[in-house]
């Protein structure tokens, strides 16, 4: 019950900025990924974190009135000064510091798509709100199109961009030294996710996308999904067997000409709500999106 709070608020914050008395009780959990690597699981899209001689590196920064209790979890750390924070995506439980430790001289970076999203007000079709434009403080600074490297902390991290995942400015951060992945919310362990079809998602992409890492991971992999519990190779193929198969349901009965009330009635998610239907994204909703997908392409 707690972690279905815990995503919850995460979400209605996508469009609805978290106050801070609302953050007084979150922790800032620091979970040991691999050599250098860090997980930073408090309220809101889970952090990646890289030290080591060359400085700070975040990925992802959760809520604005968290980012004091996330610099004093990374003071344990690390005590240098965050040198870059790269977003995964566009949404606020991921991008909601940017404008705190930007102005406090970090670097932020991004897919293209993330900027240009940030700079204007966003409807979010699932949660029926609109997101304001970003401060100018809080955009990032830097952009890529599909790739960019960092050598940092004596590793080789490379960001690299998936087209039409869970929005259309998805980044996964591979560690590739570490042997680690940071993938955003292209991957929910443990839950259903939501695919952000209005902001440019699909489930192809988001298959697509898991495939990369798979073909990539191996069996001492460390994959830190954008919520949930840190991860491995092999929870990371049952995440895709669950998506690839619900989908493929999903997408039968639209061929069938079944509507998107029939499609949720069939309940294609039965199988697998006991294992992943224990999230903020309930079956039914989680159904709706893919017929959202599914019928646009």
């Amino acid at each position: 019950m707690k972690r279905i709070a815990s995503v919850y608020a995460c979400f209605l914050a996508l469009a609805v900025p978290l106050r801070a008395q609302e953050t007084t009780d979150v922790v800032i959990e620091v979970i040991p990924v691999a050599d250098g690597v860090h997980m930073l699981l408090g309220q809101g899209g889970n952090i990646g974190l890289s030290t080591g001689e060359d400085g700070v590196f975040l990925v992802d920064d959760q809520f604005a009135p968290l980012t004091e209790k996330i610099l004093e979890a990374v003071r344990t750390v690390d005590e240098g000064p965050v040198r870059f924070v790269v977003n995964t995506h566009w949404h606020g439980d991921h991008t909601g510091g940017n404008e705190n430790l930007g102005k406090a001289g970090a670097v932020i970076v991004a897919h293209a798509n993330v900027r240009a999203r940030m700079s204007v007000d966003q409807f979010m079709e699932a949660f029926s709100r609109t997101v304001p434009a970003s401060p100018r403080a809080a955009l990032p600074v830097i952009t890529f199109t599909d790739a960019l490297t960092f050598h940092w902390n004596g590793d080789k991290i490379e960001s690299f961009h998936v087209a039409h995942a869970h929005t259309d400015g998805d980044a996964i951060i591979h560690f590739t030294k570490a042997n680690a992945f940071h993938m955003g919310d292209i991957y929910f362990n443990g839950m259903y996710p939501f695919i952000d079809v209005g902001s440019g998602g699909s489930v192809h992409g988001m298959l697509r996308a898991v495939e990369y890492v798979l073909e990539r991971a191996n069996a001492d992999t460390r994959i830190i999904p954008g919520h949930g519990p840190l991860s491995n190779r092999d929870e990371l193929v049952a995440y895709h067997q669950m998506l690839a198969a619900v989908a493929s349901t999903v997408a039968l009965l639209i061929e069938d000409g079944k509507s998107r009330d029939e499609v949720i009635a069939a309940a294609p998610t039965a199988p697998f709500d006991a294992e992943w239907g224990g999230g903020f994204m309930q079956p039914d909703r989680f159904t709706g999106i893919l017929y959202d997908s599914l019928s646009a392409e």
